[in-house]
């Protein structure tokens, strides 16, 4: 199955693009490789997912703000490419959750992002290297950020 058809069976709803908020470019593609600028939790009715993980937020709300996280970058991947087919794996990946000073499960919260691609690249090209970091406040108290390199086909 190509990435499309994987995210077409999933049944799942992608938020619409995100634009800049400041001085960057969404993607920036160089010799074969998409990098993606961070993005945050943004939903489909245009709300961000806010807060801090480990006070404000369970794991659990911190895994699915991750996921919700992926489904922005994936609608920037298709939104820029036209189709999520144009991506052949992804290379790295740096997850950034806003937490709380005592919380200590980063990877875990970032998983959300990363079982997503999964399901939607295949094992084999949806798993690549990570980061998963706790950070203080990220902009606009977003709950997670995450920024990623991609391999195009």
């Amino acid at each position: 199955m190509t990435p499309e058809q994987r995210f077409a069976s999933l049944s799942l709803e992608l938020p619409r693009a995100p634009k800049p908020v400041a001085v960057y470019r969404p993607v920036v593609v160089v010799q074969g490789m998409a990098y993606v600028s961070g993005h945050g939790p943004l939903c489909s009715d245009g709300t961000l997912i806010t807060g801090r993980v480990g006070s404000d937020l369970t794991l659990e709300q911190g895994y699915a703000a991750a996921r919700q996280v992926g489904l922005a970058m994936l609608a920037t991947l298709r939104a820029h490419f036209g189709t999520l087919d144009a991506v052949k794996r992804i290379v790295k990946v740096l997850g950034m959750v806003n937490s709380a000073p005592d919380f200590l499960d980063h990877p875990k919260v970032i998983n959300g992002y990363s079982d997503l691609f999964a399901q939607v690249f295949g094992e084999e090209n949806g798993i690549g290297a990570r980061s998963a970091v706790g950070m203080g406040p990220l902009p606009g108290n977003i709950s997670v950020e995450i920024e990623a390199i991609f391999e195009l086909a």
